[in-house]
């Protein structure tokens, strides 16, 4: 089976998985449902479509930049011109100047599908809320590739900047069936984000995760040069 690798990089993102009301939380790293949904807007499939052929993907993420949280503020007058009338306060919370690898794993005709339909989308695409565009284009020519999950986040290109600290160790969050041979220090845990149904549903499974840092120093590795 193949992977596809997806860059999220951009001046703000929101991976909400919690949010009630006027409390909009973000996850510290892209969910697999704020993923999916933007794989599927890219698709064409609408909110009350069937999405289970996407939710049979593994997932994973690989923090290249943790970005910085901040909240968002936002107020709304309630009942213009009638009695009772209030002002509401909402709370927006987003990550900024965050960069991460997406990567899905299964399926080969349909991450074919997925990748070409990144490059020409049916929707505009955006990180977790419409007005969070990417910073960088979530398409490239060599992000759709044969193996594991694991092993494709390791061996994705760096997006650190060059003045941010190279040995610096990278945060690892992968699907745990996808980790045949965990690291001592993985910590296990579950994410509520797995689309058991239509997005327009808002139901979502457990799934379970692993999650660790590890040195990947073949990323900043100097290329020799000839003699």
């Amino acid at each position: 089976m193949n992977t596809l690798l997806i860059p999220l990089a951009g001046p703000m993102q929101s991976w909400g998985t919690r949010s009630r009301f006027d409390d909009r939380d973000t996850e510290s790293e892209p969910s697999k449902s704020g993923v999916l949904g933007l794989c599927a807007a890219a698709l064409g499939i609408d909110r009350a479509e069937p999405v289970a052929h996407l939710s049979a993907l593994a997932f994973g993420v690989r923090v290249d930049r943790p970005g910085v949280l901040m909240q968002d503020y936002h107020t709304a007058q309630l009942h213009p011109g009638q009695r009772g009338t209030h002002t509401s306060l909402t709370r927006r919370a987003f990550l900024s100047d965050a960069a991460f690898w997406g990567a899905l794993h299964g399926d080969p005709e349909l991450l074919r599908d997925l990748h070409a339909a990144l490059r020409n989308p049916h929707w505009p695409l955006s990180l977790g809320r419409k007005a969070f565009v990417p910073a960088t284009p979530l398409w490239r020519p060599d992000t759709l590739r044969e193996g594991g999950l694991l092993d494709a986040l390791r061996q994705a290109p760096n997006l650190r900047r060059e003045s941010e600290t190279a040995e610096a160790p990278y945060r690892l969050i992968v699907d745990a069936h996808e980790v045949s041979d965990p690291p001592r220090h993985a910590t296990p845990g579950e994410r509520r984000d797995d689309p058991s149904d239509p997005f327009s549903e808002r139901r979502y499974a457990l799934r379970d995760v692993l999650q660790w840092v590890e040195p990947l120093p073949h990323l900043h590795a100097t290329p020799e040069v000839p003699a």
